[in-house]
């Protein structure tokens, strides 16, 4: 009866986010648009938050706008509990009215775009045998659907662009074989034996074993005859170069761009072993016909002052100059990313190939790292989204006062919450078309004009600013507190809906991965602040030396110091929460953390905070800091420990905490996949030997098919369920709920 009456209000949100208006209000911590332009519906009961009402709502992608500026296209997939099934539909939005329709509900469409000036919709869909068909729609011709090209392989990451008047480019990704022909795995032969015999790490990525076969980026030409489209010739851009884009394992379409003369990408060194290297390069490919053959090599762009990771390469709107983004240091992915820009894509000179872009704030140089970087419609702008104090915000940069002696100061276009994607409007419009999130809202369209920035406009919340899910502003906050030196900690605060001053509620002190990374203003389906908050707890998510958004030196800092200023700093936030926050029951206090926020874990066990906490969760952890020699991506424990083990021996095992193990004594559930090739999971095993040796309270939780996440919505489920019976039991709380047996494998001593 629960468990039907769960799934019922599940299924009654879905109804709320679907139609909804609501008028936003301001608190002090918030900034930016106020009001929702969505027609009214009538207004439902809000259920409280909780897992599955995470896991089940509905999951909008960022919407891409037609090129007259009325309508946007966009995914959105929702997950049932009770069926066990994900649907997929793509639908487009008018932005005048905030109204969506329904393009199609195939299950395996996705990746839509549009087609030129009109109202024609091209998506991809599986065909039969591991192919992809490239199929075209139109908006104001429900139903009418045709196949305008098949590829033989799986493809993703498609790109568009107009050549002349039926003739468009499209470029995509795919995997293909060392000879540059497209890979098929459903049509390859069973092999005899499943060995793999290897002479070069890396030999296993993020959660694959590392094969033959390797990312690359395919282009074609779009035809219009007798009124449909139809794909012609296709051609790999990165045959016989030993060049891979997008960048394994996390690169998509951010890592190359289209333009009407070629084709503009990122990708490793060849000449350098990704495992202990982060350095890649720009390259661009000459494309005169996109129906042939490309007629020479890729040419790269280097500034011999940069020589790390390279990303978001960006053709400026004429096509003859462009944009990318990279970092100084080769080895460390986490250092300062610089703008680049390249004057003139044609030019064989290596004096004017590339130009680093002057930005300044005050006197000082930016000490910011954008994450993404474009150009404004008119191309007199770059804009960048860069974290900064816990929001992901989108900047422009003047590029004509930049590119001269004089550095141009960036400019913030909005506020409170986490720019996702930033766009045109419109053809020959300045105007911007942005998809966001925050803490309570998991999908956000905004109009904005980069000169009248505080006149935004919100097009469509998905939750109705966060009231679908019973969340609201006004239980989102921040505190700063002293640090471990002459510097402040930043720290987000998310309280219960329900929440009172007049009463103490238990604390959830969550410590975030990386460790350069940072806890912001954005959506998660992974630990996700606010399904803390709605058991009953206030949730305290400092930002500690390491954090990213604070400045370079901030994230610096925690080179060769992991349970050093990182530790410290929390010691001083837990201080601070029980001096300063009297709401707040620190008697009754829990930590979790995953990856570094995992290590952190096991760091406080074996250090006294470790003794202030009634129960730890520790995620994919670090237990062993040799054991990181078994990790995929040697360079990052390279860098962050002074260098490979037998050099560095001394720092490695200074911040080991297995050497710790002795004062380990608080109730701890570890949990830690198989699939996780990034920390192996010896070190859980590893963790929960100890804790069960030493008679402490503890359980092991593993999935057999997931990585460093939870991704699958039935496992986060499970996890969420665990995680929350396993802590709310130490402060006080009543469970979650009951953990369905037919959902897991119990095994108890």
């Amino acid at each position: 009866m629960a468990a039907s009456k769960a799934v019922a209000m599940t299924a009654l949100l879905v109804i709320c986010i679907a139609a909804s208006y609501f008028i936003i209000t301001s608190p002090s911590f918030w900034t930016g648009p106020t009001v929702i332009n969505e027609p009214s519906y009538i207004q439902f009961p809000t259920p409280k938050f909780t897992p599955e009402i995470l896991l089940s709502a509905p999951r909008r992608s960022p919407a891409k706008p037609d090129p007259n500026g009325k309508l946007a296209v966009y995914t959105v997939s929702t997950y049932s509990f009770e069926l066990h099934q994900k649907t997929s539909e793509i639908k487009v939005i008018d932005i005048a009215s905030g109204l969506s329709s329904l393009i199609t509900n195939e299950k395996t469409a996705s990746e839509p775009n549009w087609l030129g000036a009109g109202a024609e919709l091209p998506w991809l869909r599986e065909g039969e045998k591991g192919s992809t068909e490239l199929v075209v729609g139109n908006v104001e011709k429900a139903g009418q659907i045709y196949v305008a090209g098949t590829v033989h392989a799986s493809i993703s990451n498609v790109k568009l662009t107009s050549l002349s008047t039926g003739q468009i480019a499209v470029a995509f990704t795919a995997k293909s074989w060392p000879n540059g022909t497209l890979y098929n795995e459903e049509l390859e032969p069973k092999k005899l034996s499943t060995a793999r015999l290897y002479d070069s790490t890396m030999v296993r990525h993020w959660d694959k074993y590392v094969a033959p076969q390797k990312n690359a980026i395919w282009y074609g030409k779009l035809e219009k005859t007798n009124g449909r489209w139809r794909l012609g010739h296709l051609s790999n851009a990165l045959k016989n170069t030993r060049l891979e884009s997008p960048i394994p394992p996390f690169g998509g379409e951010n890592d190359y761009d289209i333009s009407s003369t070629g084709l503009l990408f990122v990708s490793n060194d060849p000449s350098l072993n990704p495992a202990f290297n982060t350095k890649s390069n720009l390259y661009f490919v000459p494309v005169e016909d996109f129906s042939e053959t490309p007629s020479s090599k890729p040419r790269m762009f280097e500034n011999e002052a940069l020589q790390g990771a390279a990303s978001s390469p960006v053709f400026s709107p004429d096509a003859q100059s462009a944009a990318f983004l990279q970092m100084e240091k080769n080895g460390y992915e986490s250092d300062r990313n610089r703008v680049v820009y390249v004057p003139n894509l044609s030019s064989e000179r290596a004096s004017s190939r590339t130009r680093l872009v002057k930005i300044q704030t005050g006197q000082d140089e930016w000490d910011l790292s954008p994450g993404s970087a474009a150009f404004s419609p008119d191309g007199s702008m770059l804009l960048l989204v860069v974290e900064e104090k816990g929001n992901d915000i989108l900047f422009k940069v003047d590029l004509t006062v930049s590119l001269t002696d004089s550095p141009s100061h960036p400019e913030p276009l909005t506020g409170a919450g986490a720019v996702s994607d930033a766009r045109p409007l419109r053809v020959a419009s300045n105007e911007l078309f942005i998809s966001s999130t925050s803490l309570i809202d998991n999908s956000i369209y905004t109009i904005l004009d980069p000169d009248q920035p505080s006149e935004a406009r919100i097009i469509s919340s998905n939750s109705r600013d966060g009231t679908s899910f019973g969340l609201s502003r006004e239980r989102v906050s921040e505190i700063w507190f002293q640090g471990a030196g002459d510097y402040q900690v930043h720290a987000l605060v998310i309280k219960p809906s329900n929440f009172s001053e007049n009463q103490q509620y238990p604390l959830a002190y969550l410590i975030h991965g990386g460790p350069q990374s940072a806890w912001t203003n954005s959506w998660s389906t992974r630990w996700n602040p606010a399904v803390f908050a709605e058991q009953g707890y206030v949730v305290i998510c400092p930002n500690p030396t390491g954090s990213t958004g604070y400045g370079q030196g901030f994230v610096d800092g925690i080179t060769e110091s992991w349970g050093g200023q990182p530790y410290d700093d929390l010691v001083k936030g837990f201080d601070y929460i029980k001096g300063q926050m009297p709401y707040v029951d620190t008697d009754n206090a829990v930590a979790l953390g995953a990856s570094y926020g995992g290590y952190m874990m096991n760091w406080f066990q074996g250090h006294p905070l470790g003794r202030a906490f009634k129960a730890l969760v520790c995620h994919d952890g670090v237990f062993s800091m040799a054991n990181q020699i078994s990790s995929d991506e040697q360079y990052f424990p390279n860098h962050d420990l002074g260098g490979p083990y037998w050099k560095s021996r001394d720092i490695w095992e200074r911040w080991n905490p297995a050497r710790f193990t002795g004062n380990w004594s608080t109730p701890m559930l570890v949990i830690h996949n198989e699939l996780d090739y990034r920390l192996p999971i010896s070190e859980g095993l590893a963790m929960f030997n100890v804790l069960q040796e030493r008679g402490i309270d503890s359980k092991f939780l593993t999935f057999s098919d997931e990585n460093h996440w939870v991704l699958k919505e039935e496992n986060s489920l499970v996890w969420h369920t665990v995680v929350l019976n396993w802590i709310n039991k130490y402060v006080g709380l009543p469970p979650y709920k009951e953990q369905r047996v037919s959902d897991i494998d119990m095994m108890t001593g």
